[in-house]
């Protein structure tokens, strides 16, 4: 496990480093990143994204286990089948949690969205979850959960992965990605407090449906996606505070995660036996 948390920690810096360098982050390289769908993200961030935490877990799975050891590992990534609900869950609940949260922060100053904006959602969910979903969950739900659940109790793996998952993003705080150099010290401890509660979601959630890799991948690029897409749209008075709609994620995430810790007295839906290949789970 230590291993995995250098090695994904190591991997996605250095692939960072010249963005941060850039004139996407703090200017010391005279460079700028093109924009690809109106984003220098996907040539800055993504490629770091995709060789860390997935990269790492393949590498050390494939020395450890073997060829067993990856085909169980690719196995909960394409482990689709669950119950209808958990689909609404990943898809509908960060949503809903996010429209309730901005409806706090904006004293109920929320619009509909445009049918553009309408339009452009699931396009940009599936694009997310092929992009953010497919570079992050294979490595820290998939090889790194699924391996601290073995060993601690599932509320102490989440306490540990969490902190871990919110270290892993700290560099692109120097980047435009991360607000710089406008944003405050409240959006990193903001984002720090929805890492480790989302985190406790999102265990939940990947042992509720058997270890399904794609129900968890859906549940975080839904909060990426009503974040990048829907926000600034619903709620127009809060358009460019980066610092409070991550206060707001951050609320409605540990909300929820303290709901959740109570109703499975800190099971978070964890039970070995049941938590089998193709296991339809309620």
């Amino acid at each position: 496990m230590t291993s995995f948390f250098v090695l994904a920690n190591l991997l996605s810096w250095v692939t960072w480093t010249p963005y941060i360098l850039s004139l996407n982050g703090v200017g010391a390289w005279g460079f700028r990143f093109p924009e690809i769908l109106g984003t220098s993200q996907l040539l800055g961030v993504l490629p770091g994204a995709y060789i860390g935490p997935i990269g790492s877990a393949f590498l050390l799975t494939a020395v450890i286990d073997g060829r067993q050891g990856l085909k169980a590992w690719m196995g909960r990534l394409l482990r689709w089948r669950a119950a209808p609900i958990w689909y609404l869950i990943a898809v509908l609940a960060v949503p809903a949690g996010m429209v309730l949260t901005g409806l706090a922060f904006s004293a109920g100053n929320i619009i509909a969205p445009s049918v553009a904006v309408l339009a452009a959602y699931l396009p940009m969910l599936a694009f997310q979850f092929i992009t953010t979903g497919l570079a992050e969950e294979p490595g820290w739900r998939d090889f790194a959960l699924h391996r601290l659940q073995k060993v601690h109790s599932p509320l102490k793996s989440a306490f540990i992965l969490g902190p871990l998952w919110t270290v892993w993003h700290l560099p692109l705080f120097l980047t435009e990605w991360g607000g710089y150099p406008d944003a405050s010290w409240v959006r990193l401890a903001a984002f720090s407090v929805f890492c480790c509660s989302f985190n406790i979601v999102m265990s939940w959630v990947f042992n509720r449906t058997g270890e399904s890799l794609p129900l968890s991948m859906l549940m975080h690029v839904s909060a990426n996606n009503f974040a990048s897409v829907m926000w600034s749209e619903i709620f127009p008075t809060l358009e460019g505070d980066g610092d409070l709609m991550w206060t707001a994620m951050a609320m409605g995430s540990t909300v929820a995660a303290i709901l959740i810790v109570v109703t499975t007295k800190g099971r978070l839906g964890y039970h070995p036996v049941e938590n089998a290949p193709g296991q339809d789970l309620r």
